[in-house]
């Protein structure tokens, strides 16, 4: 994805005017600032404050609000062709990205910061850094943009732009070595993504590494920062195969979390994953990591034993993983215990028609299939059925699945119904004696 070779530093600024390719607009003039009875820059200021503070919390929607003030508080003071209009597009499709189904959004407002930069950056680039600067991260931004639209080539393309400028910046001795730093953290980490995203996990190995080491550089080697970064390479290990090198990524990560005093939740999601990540190697024919799965599946129910609400629901997931562990590991019968006991809890928290509910019977009834019970076998399954018959339909696939289940279940040996010993034959009654038919009343006499 870099490019390998070098050239003169003004050809690849150069290539930001050309890039930069949307025909300019009008320049208007700017909005009397007279009509804010707040002084405009003062409240755009309070607006940038607000708005990074939203966002340090992960309360996004509200950033984003902030992040709108920010634009047309922006185009006030500086009108519709400074860079720094063109910064506070960037800044609200970076606010765009932090939530889930909003990509396009951030997309617009990239290329709307790409149409302003148009007319920002003119040669011969004397006192442009801020509007390159802008620049750097307007390429990585709308990479990002393409990156979670799935356009995997233009996310490369702006990627590798974003890489080459802000190279070019440290060379002309316009951004230290720390910015650039942090840049190449952020880059190659996007870099990585776009190949894990066509899931090329070999391409994307090198990149997320690096992405690791220039974030441990900037932000220190026990930094959260880290935390997600050894996430997904420990993803990127395990689809690889390097079931050591997944867990040992999860472990370090894990670390960090508790060093950072995390809430129940945090701890009990990172504890997960070096359980979910130790079953997988075990599948994949590694049982020496048993011990770790156990201790970790242990320790992130620890967390949430007591917990109400969503933290039970979760609490109750975990441990229908960890009964399913301890299936395929060979101990049914602390599994089915468990499972037996967490049915009142799912019925309380979820409901008694719920999947949760569904699914704790068809694992039950396989666990007394298991055990010969076939009989304890055909009511647990026919319950199940029940739930997902009123849940999904008779036509679903789970439906069917289990219906099938069950037709197979009753046609088998153990099923059979024994048949019912014919009644013994009644003797014939005295012609002298009056026939009842009704309590207590003879038969009415024939008439004549």
């Amino acid at each position: 994805m870099q490019d390998s070779q070098e050239t003169h530093p003004s050809n690849h600024l150069d290539e930001i005017v050309a890039a930069v390719s949307i025909t300019p607009t009008k320049t208007p003039s700017k909005l009397p600032q007279t009509a804010v009875f707040q002084p405009p820059r003062e409240k755009l200021h309070l607006c940038e404050e607000r708005a990074k503070a939203y966002s340090s919390r992960h309360e996004y929607k509200k950033a984003i609000e902030e992040f709108v003030r920010c634009v047309a508080l922006t185009r006030i003071c500086y009108g519709d062709s400074h860079w720094k209009l063109a910064e506070a597009h960037v800044n609200l499709a970076q606010g765009y990205l932090q939530r889930k189904g909003l990509s396009l959004q951030a997309k617009q407002h990239a290329e709307k910061a790409k149409e302003i930069l148009t007319s920002a950056i003119v040669p011969p680039y004397d006192d442009e850094t801020d509007v390159f600067k802008c620049s750097v991260e307007l390429f990585h931004t709308l990479g990002r943009a393409f990156l979670s639209l799935q356009k995997f080539k233009d996310a490369a393309e702006n990627l590798t732009k974003a890489e080459r400028l802000s190279k070019e910046l440290l060379q002309c001795g316009r951004i230290t070595k720390e910015e650039w730093t942090e840049i190449q953290a952020r880059t190659k980490l996007s870099c990585a993504q776009v190949y894990q995203g066509q899931k090329k996990s070999k391409e994307a190995l090198p990149h997320y590494q690096e992405a690791l080491e220039y974030t441990e550089i900037s932000k220190g080697e026990k930094s959260l920062e880290c935390v997600p970064i050894l996430r997904e390479l420990a993803g990127v290990e395990q689809a690889l195969g390097c079931h050591d090198a997944s867990i040992n990524h999860l472990l370090q990560a894990h670390v960090i979390t508790l060093r950072r005093k995390p809430s129940q939740e945090e701890a009990t999601v990172s504890a997960h994953w070096v359980a979910r990540a130790a079953v997988t190697a075990i599948a994949s024919g590694r049982p020496e990591h048993h011990d770790v799965a156990e201790q970790y599946f242990r320790e992130s129910m620890a967390n949430l034993k007591d917990a109400e609400g969503k933290g039970k629901a979760k609490f109750l997931s975990i441990q229908d993983e960890y009964c399913h562990f301890l299936q395929v590991t060979g101990q049914e019968e602390k599994a089915t215990s468990i499972l037996k006991e967490s049915l009142e809890a799912k019925v309380g928290v979820f409901g008694d028609l719920s999947p949760e509910v569904a699914e704790t019977y068809r694992l039950l009834s396989g666990a007394d299939l298991a055990q010969g019970n076939h009989s304890a076998a055909h009511k647990k399954l026919k319950k199940c059925l029940q739930i997902q018959t009123l849940l999904y339909g008779p036509q679903d696939k789970r439906t069917l699945a289990t219906q099938q289940s069950m037709d197979v279940l009753s046609k088998a040996p153990e099923m059979a119904v024994k048949p019912r010993q014919a009644p013994k034959a009644r003797p014939a009654l005295c012609p002298g004696v009056p026939q009842h038919t009704a309590l207590g009343k003879p038969r009415p006499p024939a008439a004549d």
